[in-house]
């Protein structure tokens, strides 16, 4: 909204700032144990010092920001071991919205996916490794949203925040992109073929290596 119609204070103004905060953080806008200056970002988003300050309240109850004693704010560093810890429990919750995709999904959802998979084959195959990588997580969102799972969709979408620089990390190993399609494939043929076991399978399976390029 225009800056003269957008309120500096109140509950507007602070889901103002933690939406562009967030998204900041997600886009790797705001690299990992970057401070987070209160004065600088109220002047930066048009709003107070106390907005910001409820805006970093609620980013660090999602796991995105951490507050310092004495020190301030910053973007939270995930640790491998972390990152691991969450993926692990991400297996869980994928495999249980690729089952529910795989009961639940119509035609014109599962041609989306087939999409989806054609236009992964063809970044992998074109040396595009940030394309493939934002095709991959639109698939995920796209298993999660056809699932109907809406728990499990925001439980997700929590953890992957957390996950933005490892998954930015893992898109640019040489070699990743190719070891990962057909993982992603198995896992649309399954929720093609209306497999809710296979689906999961293949979800597990996928996050399993996942796992494994981490602690590479």
């Amino acid at each position: 909204m225009p800056k003269e119609a957008r309120p500096s204070t109140g509950e507007q103004a602070k889901q103002h700032a933690l939406a562009q905060l967030r998204q900041a953080i997600l886009h790797g806008e705001m690299a990992p144990a970057q401070r987070l200056v209160e004065n600088e970002l109220a002047e930066q988003f048009g709003v107070t010092r106390a907005s910001i300050r409820a805006a970093l309240i609620d980013l660090e109850a999602q796991g995105l920001v951490e507050r310092i004693r004495n020190r301030g704010s910053r973007v939270r560093v995930v640790t491998v071991e972390e990152a691991v810890a969450i993926t692990e429990c991400r297996m869980v919750l994928e495999g249980l919205c690729a089952a529910k995709a795989a009961t639940l999904a119509g035609d014109e959802q599962l041609a989306e996916l087939t999409e989806l998979g054609t236009a992964m084959t063809k970044a992998v195959a074109d040396g595009e490794p940030m394309t493939y990588s934002e095709l991959n997580q639109e698939l995920h969102a796209r298993v999660r949203e056809f699932s109907g799972q809406r728990t499990a969709v925001d439980l997700l979408e929590r953890l992957n925040a957390q996950l933005v620089r490892h998954r930015f990390q893992l898109a640019l190993r040489p070699g990743r992109p190719q070891h990962s399609l057909n993982e992603h494939l198995a896992m649309i043929e399954a929720i093609r073929a209306r497999d809710p076991q296979a689906a999961e399978k293949a979800v597990r399976a996928h996050l399993t290596s996942v796992i494994e390029a981490l602690r590479d």
